[in-house]
């Protein structure tokens, strides 16, 4: 008897073709927007996440002043030292490898051509802290940090840039005033988590920056990169202690310096994220009532027009649960169909558009089906009404019907 219903539900879909299918619009926008906005919203968290954890593993980020960002309140705060540097990263526990870090912006020549960048100066603990590789040459050598060595490590972009993209390996290249030796190029990392280009620096010895670009011993920046399975309060509860000693604060004073745990920054902006996905997941997800309500709408408009169908049926022995049954299935099929057109739709613009937005396509099985078989709860939801109309007729006034 049920597949007898549902071939009765498809053929009467199959006679008017064009009409169910502007019935379904509505749900199959509705289940393409969630699918596609949940979807984008997963690949878009996963790619803060990475851009977050391309900063360096378990890191925290050391400034002077009281707070990161425009004002920080930095311009009073004492800069960092070298030694603070190698305090931390003797007398904490926990700790993988500590950076000192210097900026300048320079202005690049080599091949006669001129590139604006960064120049960074640090020790080869910035590579550990950073999860930088070596894709060509060498670090430095301990002879070359200790003097303060005319070399340097380009990144990706400059060597694109400046050596067309190879052989930049031993060749001279002037920053600013100095003229340093090309000794190793960077693997590629792309763009960072807040859209900066990471390969477009050089990388020299500190002390050569120091000296011969900045002319003082300033450390703007404390990379601290703390080792797996240590625990983040306690590193930096005692990185605080540290440098408050180190920084002559009294016991009553505010700190002077400001510690950012990238991976705290990661959970924020991904919560962030997600929170939004679900907003715009519930708000397509009207779309799905919307479509319903022209589900019924259509249902109780198919019942008028058969109504003497309905009659005939009622009145050669259809019970009423079987007439029920058959406008319930159709209703339901009618959702079902959308649900799954829905679906490939939206497979097909969350490909696009992952693409177009640079953000990983992450299937998400678990959403996918969601959606399928809240389409078809739908289709139950506002086909009964209709349904249950049509099995209530009252078969003499039904064969009167014109």
């Amino acid at each position: 008897m049920l597949l007898n219903t549902l071939l009765l539900a498809l053929r009467s879909i199959r006679r008017n073709l064009l009409r169910s299918f502007l019935t379904i619009l509505g749900i199959v926008i509705g289940v393409s927007a969630v699918i596609t906005m949940v979807t984008l919203g997963n690949g878009a968290t996963l790619a803060v996440q990475n851009q977050i954890s391309s900063l360096g593993t378990n890191l925290l980020q050391v400034r002077p002043g009281q707070r990161m960002g425009p004002g920080m309140g930095g311009a009073g705060a004492a800069p960092f030292k070298e030694a603070d540097a190698d305090a931390i990263a003797t007398q904490i526990g926990g700790i993988a490898a500590v950076a000192p870090e210097a900026r300048s912006g320079a202005t690049l020549v080599a091949n006669g051509r001129n590139w604006l960048s960064s120049a960074i100066g640090s020790s080869n603990a910035w590579l550990i802290t950073g999860n930088w590789k070596i894709g060509d040459g060498r670090e430095f050598s301990d002879d070359e940090l200790r003097a303060g060595a005319a070399v340097c490590i380009i990144g990706a972009t400059v060597q694109r840039e400046l050596f067309n993209g190879h052989g930049a390996l031993g060749q001279q290249l002037r920053v600013k005033q100095i003229s340093c030796e090309v000794v190793g190029v960077l693997a590629s990392k792309g763009q960072g988590a807040f859209g900066n280009d990471q390969d477009d620096m050089v990388l020299l010895p500190i002390k050569t920056l120091q000296r011969r670009i900045t002319g003082n011993t300033r450390v703007n920046t404390l990379l601290v990169s703390m080792m797996d399975g240590s625990d983040p309060g306690r590193v930096k509860a005692s990185l605080t202690q540290l440098l408050r000693e180190r920084r002559k604060l009294a016991q009553d004073d505010e700190d002077n310096f400001n510690v950012l745990d990238t991976k705290q920054l990661a959970d924020t902006l991904s919560g962030t994220t997600k929170v939004m996905t679900m907003l715009l997941g519930a708000v397509a997800a009207v779309s799905l009532l919307v479509g319903g309500i022209g589900i019924m709408n259509i249902m109780l408009v198919s019942v008028t027009e058969r109504t003497r169908e309905i009659g005939l049926r009622l009145a050669i022995g259809a019970l009423e649960r079987e007439v029920l049954l058959q406008f319930l299935i159709e209703a339901v099929v009618l959702a079902a169909l959308g649900g799954v057109i829905g679906i490939v739709l939206a497979t097909a613009a969350s490909i696009g558009l992952a693409s177009l937005m640079d953000v990983p396509y992450l299937f998400n099985p678990g959403v996918n089906v969601m959606s399928f078989f809240f389409s078809a709860g739908i289709g139950v939801l506002f086909g009964y009404f209709p349904a249950r109309r049509a099995a209530r007729l009252d078969p003499i006034e039904a064969l009167r019907h014109e």
